[in-house]
């Protein structure tokens, strides 16, 4: 037996024999425990980086470690297939995209078999395959049927050079990633899935999922962004109403401007207004509408963000006082939230304070604090703090917080306003104006308007022989055999939508196809659903927190609804990966940090990269990458191996002998490790300290077999320090065939989900029937734990000078007396003066000697 591990030999033969076996495909099996077992899907980008390789191996581990536990484990794997990038391939390399994507998910197939990932692949999905995608297109028209699907007006990114429309990732500093031409606004129709219409029991059933990390349960709390407040209505000098969210009602007698979002209705009619009567404003107020229209969410609302604005010169009337109030125009408002329309009111708002002191506009405070007085002429910071209502008509000398309710009141009774919930989410826009993506279920005609395709006319397909031209339009407007159809209901020449759907469409449901991927009659078996859902476990990056994750609630939640699905929740226990860094910063090609996994494999082998993964970081933590700590693994992989080529394999005893010292402190190490790994995989997911309790086992076998050699009088323990095993081990024997035998097999067990490829030529190499993988996971022995003795350290001035087995339980004069009694402990102290013994019961005897 070679006495360096062949992982090259090793790997590729157990990959050959899994694939050959179908190792790893898994059926509906009532009587058995289930357990799905899932990780993000990847996009087939034609590589997989290392951030890939840790999400893929954590979930392997949880894979094949309750496969062992007995359970039916769904470990499936497929393709978020569709997107902007294959299109970018297909203009910059000239190859179509469905080729570009076909040869990318070849590749990072091979990839993932070569790192020894058990999934079954008779369950692969890729969500540009029309088997999958025709699904896509039905759950459309479901969502369609019952309203949730609907079709309006909304701005886009409109590149006038391209005169094409953009998606935001194509827009760089306000200008075209193509052609640098500035980017501006434009209004087109646009479909939308009414997300809206769940916000609330999204927001509710966050309490359900309490396997999921806070911080993510946080994120989409805040995302849904629940506000209970008052809408105000007032009303323009033209007498257009201008209604108005807020949550600080009892701050309305304190506004002093209106301020809108450049996209707000009004702007428009008023910008029209001013050019019919040539007015000079109406250049500055475009001018500032047109460069504000086209930045982003985030840099209008970034707290490092200038808040500017352009007063309009229109008025609006406060709905309690009459009083005429300007209207400004500002960065700092988006249509997205409320009505798109804000309260200045600069004394209980930092944001309103800087901009009515930037434009020199009037600050009126109508809230005081107990115990001082606000004095508006000279604050520098908004008090936004419950107080006292002042200058605020008949509310003087109230709580504001009692006035919240009776301003609410006293705006119903004139009709200017009511109660009301707001939510931040918005409707989700799903329109592409893109190629490659799943098509849009519907055709227009000119009679019957918008009609949806019928189901049995599933799926449209994406015709291939398309041409892709460098102006970035998609080539369905040019596709005259897809663009022109006839209508379902009257017959008559109708064109088919040319917009696809967003790909976070595609990715809110594959968890369900992969129940019953094959399934030509239906999106997914209700039956097979029914048996393997929820995820038990999912795995993927906090980056996916808001989007993925929330658009998935939605789809499962309308599921539910419908009665297609048997829970509103699709995820029961969500893990976020942490990020792989090098040299301190993610890794990426710009930086030169980027590590690529083939090369590990190539030099060490999966199991070493593996290994390494989980025990460099707990799974939710960040890693750091160290070509040391490779080494390590690697370096650790052979020290297994060695103890295996050199045991030459014994075969249990046919009786049990009587258990030695050294035979009863191997079964403890074993069993106690057992227990610690079991514990840290099944509860906690700490696989790095799992890894760490392995690491100690091999330890203790090498120091039994060392300790038990007998032409040795002396051992090397796992830190490298000699112990004198004549005077602290006087139980020097032959190993125990039996217990040296459980500890080998036991380590391989162990192993198994960790390093997979090692543990199956450990297994075969103790000359055990079948796989590894398919083996009961060890359970712990109680009785193995219960020590008669333990081992204490002996310093002498703080410095180990030996071991020494000692009854449990002695107490410190007890475990003092023992030391001293040794015949190497006088030896040691010959010649010197003992100042004092420190001892710690259970742990260690410190001699202090000068």
């Amino acid at each position: 037996m070679e006495t360096r591990y062949n992982f090259r030999f090793a790997e590729k033969k157990w990959q050959e024999r899994w694939e050959r076996d179908d190792a790893y495909r898994v059926g509906e099996d009532p009587g058995r425990r289930k357990y799905y077992c899932l990780e993000m899907f990847p996009y087939p980008s034609g590589n997989l980086h290392m951030g890939h390789v840790r999400n893929y191996t954590i979930g392997d581990v949880v894979a094949r470690y309750l496969r062992m536990r007995g359970f039916a484990v769904l470990h499936p794997m497929g393709w978020d297939a569709f997107g902007l990038p294959a299109e970018n391939a297909a203009i910059k390399h000239g190859i179509h995209p469905s080729r570009w994507t076909r040869d990318n998910i070849d590749n990072m197939r091979r990839q993932l078999k070569s790192m020894g990932v058990s999934y079954d692949w008779s369950r692969e999905v890729a969500t540009c395959h029309p088997g999958y995608y025709r699904w896509t297109e039905w759950l459309f028209l479901q969502l369609y049927h019952r309203g949730l699907a609907y079709r309006k007006q909304a701005a886009v990114n409109w590149c006038p050079d391209c005169a094409t429309v953009l998606a935001n990732e194509q827009v760089v500093d306000g200008r075209c990633e193509r052609c640098d031409t500035e980017v501006t606004k434009k209004n087109l129709n646009q479909w939308f899935f009414r997300i809206t219409a769940y916000a609330e029991r999204l927001l509710e059933d966050l309490d359900k999922l309490q396997g999921w990390p806070e911080k993510v349960r946080i994120m989409q709390d805040n995302w849904i962004g629940k506000s209970t407040g008052a809408e105000v209505r007032f009303q323009a000098g033209d007498g257009t109403p201008l209604p108005v969210f807020t949550t600080r009602p009892d701050t309305i007698y304190g506004v002093t401007y209106l301020v809108l979002a450049p996209e707000h209705p009004f702007v428009e009619q008023w910008l029209q207004q001013l050019q019919s009567r040539n007015e000079r404003r109406a250049d500055t107020l475009r001018d500032f509408v047109n460069r504000v229209r086209v930045l982003s969410e985030i840099d209008r609302t970034s707290t490092e963000t200038e808040k500017v604005g352009v007063d309009t010169g229109a008025m609006v009337v406060h709905p309690l006082t009459g009083e005429q109030l300007p209207i400004w125009v500002a960065n700092y408002v988006l249509p997205e939230y409320g009505t798109g329309a804000v309260m200045g009111v600069p004394a209980h708002d930092q944001r309103d304070l800087e901009f009515a002191r930037k434009y020199r506009l009037p600050v009126r405070v109508v809230i005081q604090p107990l115990g001082r007085d606000l004095d508006a002429d000279t604050m520098a910071e908004a008090y936004t703090e419950p107080g006292l209502m002042t200058a605020s008509g008949e509310f003087d000398g109230i709580d504001s917080e009692v006035a919240k309710l009776r301003i609410t009141q006293l705006l119903a009774e004139r009709g200017s306003g009511q109660e009301q919930i707001n939510y931040r989410l918005r409707d989700w826009l799903i329109s592409r104006q893109r190629y490659w993506g799943a098509p849009i279920p519907i055709i227009y005609c000119d009679r019957c308007g918008i009609v949806p395709v019928p189901e049995a006319d599933l799926p449209v397909l994406l015709p291939l022989d398309v041409a892709f031209q460098p102006t970035g339009e998609s080539p369905l407007l040019k596709a005259e055999d897809f663009l022109k159809t006839r209508c379902p209901q009257c017959g008559g020449p109708a064109r088919r939508e040319t917009d696809t759907m967003d790909t976070f469409v595609c990715s809110s449901w594959y968890f369900l196809r992969y129940c019953s991927p094959r399934d030509t009659e239906h999106a997914f078996d209700r039956d097979k659903v029914d048996y393997w859902m929820p995820v038990d476990q999912y795995i993927g990056g906090v980056e996916h927190a808001i989007l993925h994750l929330l658009y998935s609630r939605f789809f499962m939640k309308v599921l539910y609804d419908l009665g297609l699905a048997p829970v509103d929740e699709p995820f029961t226990n969500l893990l976020t990966q942490g990020m792989v860094l090098k040299d301190g910063a993610k890794m990426s090609k710009s930086k030169g940090n980027v590590v690529s996994p083939e090369e590990i494999i190539e030099h060490y082998g999966a199991d070493t990269a593996r290994l390494f993964i989980l025990f460099a970081a707990p799974p939710e933590r960040d890693l750091d990458w160290s070509d040391q700590g490779v080494e390590g693994a690697y370096r650790f992989i052979n020290r297994v191996w060695r103890l295996y080529a050199s045991a030459q394999c014994p075969v249990p005893s046919a009786q049990n002998s009587a258990l030695g010292t050294a035979e009863r402190k191997l079964r403890y190490a074993t069993h106690r490790t057992i227990l610690k790994v079991t514990e840290d995989v099944s509860t906690r997911f700490n696989f790095n300290t799992a890894v760490s309790a392995i690491m100690e086992l091999v330890n203790a076998i090498y120091e039994y077999k060392s300790s038990c050699a007998p032409h040795s009088s002396s051992g090397s323990s796992a830190s490298g320090s000699t112990v004198d095993m004549q005077v602290f081990n006087p139980d020097v024997r032959r190993p125990t065939t039996d217990v040296l035998y459980e500890s080998l097999v036991n380590l391989a067990l162990l192993l198994a989900p960790f390093t997979p490829h090692l543990a199956e030529e450990l297994w075969e190499t103790l000359g055990e029937a079948g796989s590894v993988h398919q083996q009961r996971w060890p359970e712990h022995d109680p009785a193995a734990l219960v020590v008669d003795e333990i081992e204490i350290v002996v310093q002498v001035n703080g410095k180990v000078r030996g071991h020494l087995n000692v009854p449990a339980g002695i107490g410190q004069a007890e475990m003092e007396q023992l030391v001293m009694s040794q015949e190497r402990v006088q030896q040691m102290l010959h010649g010197k003066d003992l100042v004092k013994a420190v001892c710690v019961p259970g742990k260690l005897v410190n001699l202090v000697v000068k």
